[in-house]
């Protein structure tokens, strides 16, 4: 314990670091709860009963992050109206971060607002909650979000202004270049976001468009191609699990997708 409040609770990261634990355990309880889900209605009506099912409301599918989003807002609400202070404060960063997990497990569908969960657009929910994870760590490590903090006198704060301005600089060409996980972590990790601008964009970025000749987009097209894909799908799928295999026409078959609320 002694170890806990000198390098945890003294230095500020009482909070962060709960939040980021909740973060990670409710998102690999949330997948393995949705993979079983799956797993029972791939096997047909035999599989049926065990307690694991969607939740309905009044004949209403409500999906989890129904109940992540009340969860941030619940949380966020408590800490800035009364700001309790410990213990309380880590119990609500556990809140915040069990909430943002089962938000940000249903980003695809906010994103395309249709049951995608296990479709190939649900791949974005893992994107989103890798660089959730990746931020939370990154705060959990006290990086600042603007830069060094500024110096005395009028140098160091137009130093400190300079530095900010180039490091948010390098971050938005970041995500101009199609980069948005390396652009955000970027902000918080200066130098993600340098190494992140001067490498290659992707080829359907609009840096790219912009900017690229044949040439160069060609290279972008090489470098980010179906091999670049087929690795980052691989990562995903391993996180998440594997999406269903679309019917032949691309549309996708009815129901497909269907999990846990």
């Amino acid at each position: 314990m002694q170890w806990y409040e000198h390098v945890i609770v003294d230095s500020g990261r009482a909070a962060a670091l709960w939040a980021l634990l909740a973060f990670l355990v409710t998102f690999a309880g949330t997948r393995a709860v949705t993979r079983r889900i799956r797993a029972k209605k791939a096997a047909g009506p035999a599989a049926a009963g065990g307690g694991l099912a969607d939740v309905h409301i009044a004949g209403v599918h409500v999906h989890h992050q129904v109940w992540g989003i009340l969860l941030v807002l619940g949380a966020g609400l408590v800490e800035f109206r009364w700001d309790p202070g410990r213990p309380w404060t880590e119990l609500l960063a556990v809140a915040f971060g069990a909430g943002a997990a089962l938000a940000l497990d249903e980003f695809a569908l906010w994103f395309h607002l249709d049951d995608v969960y296990w479709g190939e657009e649900g791949r974005k929910s893992i994107d989103a909650v890798l660089l959730g994870g990746a931020l939370g760590f990154f705060l959990l490590l006290q990086a600042a979000p603007v830069g060094p903090e500024a110096g005395t006198g009028s140098l160091g704060l137009w130093l400190y202004l300079l530095t900010v301005g180039l490091h948010l600089a390098t971050a938005t060409v970041c995500v101009a270049k199609g980069k948005l996980a390396t652009g955000v972590i970027g902000v918080v990790v200066p130098v993600v976001a340098t190494v992140g601008a001067v490498r290659l964009a992707k080829p359907g970025s609009a840096w790219a468009r912009r900017r690229y000749g044949e040439h160069r987009l060609a290279r972008s097209r090489r470098r980010f191609g179906e091999r670049y894909r087929r690795r980052h799908d691989r990562i995903r799928d391993l996180i998440g699990g594997v999406p269903d295999a679309a019917p032949s026409g691309g549309a996708q078959a009815p129901g497909a997708g269907r999990k846990v609320g």
